[in-house]
């Protein structure tokens, strides 16, 4: 009966359930255990994600990178530094542990070679053909054979007998011979390369070079799997069939699959389309695994069958990117710094060898690049870029590395040099770039896309009326694209228009000169055709996502969108000319690059559209206005959306950038529902309204007026000369209580609102203000020219004086005048700064916004004026077109 009895319980303890090694029983969870590896595997990430971004944020200022950091990242908690302190090694890094480390790298390393299938673009091959051919083929074909050379030098010294000679030589061929595609795509990008000459023809040799060093590594992990020559030719032969099954059936079934689905229309993967797409990734690595290939092939197979018709790739590429490229890949090159060991580099016949490896790579390389490119026709400078470009390694050198450390062709030793090698190779690819190639002697290699008549673009940069008709569009979000729409219609001259002048005007009584004047300063206010430059901006975050969209710029939808747009503008009178700039670059340099852009094509005036929502179907079906809500209602009131704040304070920011750098003159439209869907723009009751108070920004708003109604018969316009009554006291505002409104939302750009001039300054400004007003104004303004009195007598000149002339102006939006037009087709056009003005209107602006009990941030005043900030503020039913004189004018 005891024996039953203790059979028995030892039968019931078997089957009771495990005690939980947790914090309360006692047990160090981050003990590794085989059972449960998840937690050791958390802390590893965790420190690993915190020593790269640390790093990464290091030379990232210096402009290296990512890989840069992840390499070195994994160097420092190797045994080379972090492995020395006692204990770290088995404590963070236990050997068992590895295995669920090196699974989870594998599988983001699959899908990262995926990704670089994605990026391989064979169009981009055939630009600049025969020039990238040249460099491709000498910057594979000298390498592979120099690093043959040094391979066996190493070999000699380094390498035990048992290795095969001809795989260590083969692996090391490969390894000085490639150059790393992925990190060369993002040095383009960041040194802003991508489209220059320079850079397509790099971008072209790259993607051939990389190709072909697949292929070559391909062959060299298939004759190192291989037992015997006849095994070695059965997998070469079984690779060659599975890649053509791949990218003929199973690459068109792919294809019909995803238009049947509607991925394809709709431009994004469709949930089925996702599971498909990470099957066949995942099945192609097995297949390739099982036959002798490294899985990495397979993933990188299966990245070539994707299609990037209407943005498919870009969007797939979204969709798993950020998991891979920031928790996955890194994991991989960490793994490769706890396999190198520079303590093995302890002597000098080691480092000299380290050495003699980095000249001669970097030599066969450069020489071989730069010749082929000078004989292609580049000058020196261009030359040297692009062989500085070409000997960039990174990515996919280690990748090459750490295959050959698995499959024991090489040694720790030998890993740990060829890694400090290609982390030189890659440090020093930025500095190089710049030094051969800085901003100033770059050539773009995009063609000119203006349309229509190219007469008035390219004339003489000296001539100021020709640049006055050359404006530049800045354009960052496809929700901006209505609002450009809208201001490049009141300023391009409408058809009807320009059919009256011609009627008006015999083109045999006009001279050349006045065909191509423009109608800021001409009497004749001929409304010659506009030339507009597209700047389209793109943000690069050191995506994948984003270098596939800089390689397919011309398929981008807010280009597309806005050229058809300007090819309807132009007419049969050619009344725009459109030239499109696209620049891939930090949303930090976005001002940077405009004002680059804006000196380049001789650029007269900036626009920067700012669209403040959409037109609701509900609205739209009530017959509600078109009025939606405010781009600045996030900095009014602290009990504002969080995420509109930032976004409207962002954005306003970047906008007093451009105001304060820009090398010409500048307007911001504030688009606030003017872009309904509810037909044209330009309607028969269309309203310009200008509050003129003086000085050169309002004097180039009354231009800018006088222009657009010369352009738009449609256009009726009102402006208003505002003057403040002597008897007043400009010191009876409570300066206390009007401190207590203005919110500080601003995050530390610099104030752009122009300071106070001397007397003597002002009154010459006064003497410019009366003088222009008389112009227009005078009775006797229409008897100049028929166009100019058929223009004046669509704009009504008025005169107001008052106490408190910002409160007047604002009761003069809400009057009567202004409430008999619709409301959605009235445009406020206002000068920003206050430079050189008589009157000052910062107090009232306090006092004004005090009064409707109400707060208003400081980034309001500072981008639009005290003028257009009273307008904002108030609530005012209008668009706004803020418009700025060059800071360097002197008029």
């Amino acid at each position: 009966m005891g024996v039953f009895k203790d059979v028995f319980y030892a039968q019931i303890e078997r089957r009771a359930a495990p005690n939980q090694a947790g914090l309360f029983t006692g047990a160090n969870p981050v003990v590794y255990t085989a059972n449960d590896p998840l937690i050791i595997w958390i802390v590893q990430i965790v420190i690993i994600m915190a020593m790269i971004q640390a790093l990464a944020m290091v030379f990232g200022r210096i402009r290296q990178p990512r890989v840069i950091a992840e390499v070195i990242g994994g160097v420092f908690l190797g045994p080379t530094v972090m492995g020395r302190i006692p204990g770290f090694q088995n404590a963070i890094f236990p050997a068992a542990s590895l295995t669920t480390l090196s699974l989870t790298a594998n599988i983001g390393l699959v899908l990262f070679l995926f990704i670089i299938g994605l990026e391989i673009d064979s169009s981009v091959i055939t630009k600049n053909f025969r020039a990238s051919a040249a460099v491709s083929i000498a910057g594979l074909v000298i390498p592979l054979g120099l690093g043959a050379a040094v391979g066996v030098a190493l070999y000699r010294e380094f390498v035990d007998e048992s290795v095969n000679f001809g795989y260590f030589v083969l692996f090391s061929a490969v390894a000085v011979g490639i150059t790393a595609f992925p990190v060369l795509c993002r040095i383009l990008i960041e040194l802003k390369l991508l489209d220059t000459t320079v850079g397509v023809v790099t971008l072209s040799a790259g993607v051939g070079n990389d190709v072909v060093g697949w292929i070559l590594l391909a062959l060299t992990v298939a004759l190192v799997n291989a037992s015997t020559g006849l095994v070695a030719l059965w997998v070469l032969l079984t690779a060659v069939g599975f890649v053509i099954f791949l990218l003929f059936p199973v690459k068109m079934g792919y294809h019909w699959l995803a238009r049947w689905s509607g991925s394809i229309e709709q431009g994004s993967p469709s949930p089925l389309m996702m599971t498909v797409t990470i099957l066949l990734i995942f099945v192609s690595a097995f297949f390739t695994d099982i036959i002798g290939i490294h899985p990495i092939f397979g993933g990188f197979l299966a990245g070539l069958l994707i299609p990037s018709t209407n943005g498919y790739s870009v969007a797939l590429t979204e969709k798993i990117e950020d998991l891979v490229t920031i928790l996955l890949l890194p994991l991989y090159f960490v793994l490769s710094g706890l396999r190198t060991n520079l303590g093995l580099l302890d002597d000098g016949i080691t480092w000299g060898y380290t050495i003699l490896l980095c000249v001669v790579s970097f030599s066969a390389k450069f020489l071989a690049c730069f010749a082929a490119a000078k004989g292609s026709g580049f000058n020196l400078r261009e030359s040297g870029a692009i062989g500085s470009l070409m000997s960039c390694k990174g990515l996919v050198e280690l990748i090459v590395l750490n295959i050959g450390l698995e499959a024991g062709v090489l040694s720790v030793r030998t890993f740990s040099m060829f890694v400090v090698h290609a982390i030189i190779l890659t440090f020093i690819t930025t500095p190089l770039v710049l030094l051969f190639y800085p901003p100033k002697y770059r050539t773009s290699a995009l063609p000119d896309k203006e349309t229509g008549n190219h007469d008035l673009a390219r004339g003489s940069s000296d001539d100021l009326d020709e640049l006055t008709n050359k404006f530049a569009l800045v354009l960052d979000q496809i929700d901006q694209v209505p609002a450009a729409m809208t201001v490049t219609q009141l300023l391009c001259p409408s058809a009807m228009s320009t059919d009256t002048l011609a009627k008006q005007t015999s083109i045999s009584s006009v001279d050349e000169k006045s065909l191509t004047t423009a109608p800021f300063e001409s009497p004749a206010l001929v409304p010659a055709p506009i030339s507009l430059t597209l700047f389209r901006l793109i943000e690069f975050s050191a995506r994948t996502s984003a270098i596939l969209k800089a390689q397919l710029i011309q398929s981008d939808p807010v280009v597309s969108v806005f050229k058809t747009f300007a090819w309807i503008m132009g007419g049969a009178f050619r009344r725009l000319q459109l030239k499109v700039d696209v620049d891939v670059v930090n949303r930090n340099e976005y001002a940077t690059v405009v004002r680059e852009r804006a000196q380049q094509n001789g650029t007269g005036m900036i626009i920067v559209p700012w669209a403040s929502g959409t037109h609701t179907s509900a609205q739209a079906e009530e017959g509600e206005n078109s009025i939606v809500k405010n781009p600045f209602d996030g900095v009014f009131s602290s009990a504002a959306d969080q995420e509109q704040v930032v976004s409207s304070v962002l954005y306003s920011e970047f906008i007093r950038r451009i105001f304060l750098t820009a090398p010409c003159d500048v307007s911001l439209f504030v688009d606030r529902g003017m872009s309904a869907p509810s037909g044209a723009v330009m309607g028969p009751e269309s309203l310009l309204v200008l509050p003129f108070f003086g000085g050169p920004d309002d004097r180039l708003a009354l231009k800018v007026l006088v222009k657009i109604c010369a352009g738009h018969e449609s256009v009726r316009a009102i402006v208003v000369r505002v003057s403040k009554h002597d008897s007043i006291d400009e010191e009876d505002i409570d300066k206390k209580n009007a401190a207590d409104i203005f919110v500080s939302n601003t995050i530390g750009g610099q104030d752009t609102v122009y300071g106070a001039t001397n007397t003597q300054v002002r009154l010459a400004s006064e003497t410019a203000d009366n003088l222009i007003w008389a112009r227009y104004a005078s009775p006797n303004a229409a008897q100049q020219s028929p166009a100019l009195s058929s223009t004046l007598s669509r704009i009504t000149f008025t005169h107001i004086q008052s106490a408190k002339p910002l409160h007047s102006v604002v009761d003069f939006f809400s009057g009567e005048q202004i409430k008999s037009v619709q409301k959605n087709h009235v445009i406020a056009v206002v000068g920003r700064s206050r430079r050189m003005a008589v009157e000052r209107l910062d107090g009232e602006l306090q006092q004004l916004v005090s009064q409707r009990g109400s707060t208003m941030g400081t980034t309001v005043k500072k981008t639009l004026g005290d003028v257009g900030a009273a307008l904002v503020a108030t609530g005012i039913n209008a668009s706004l077109l803020i418009v700025q004189t060059c800071l360097s004018s002197s008029s």
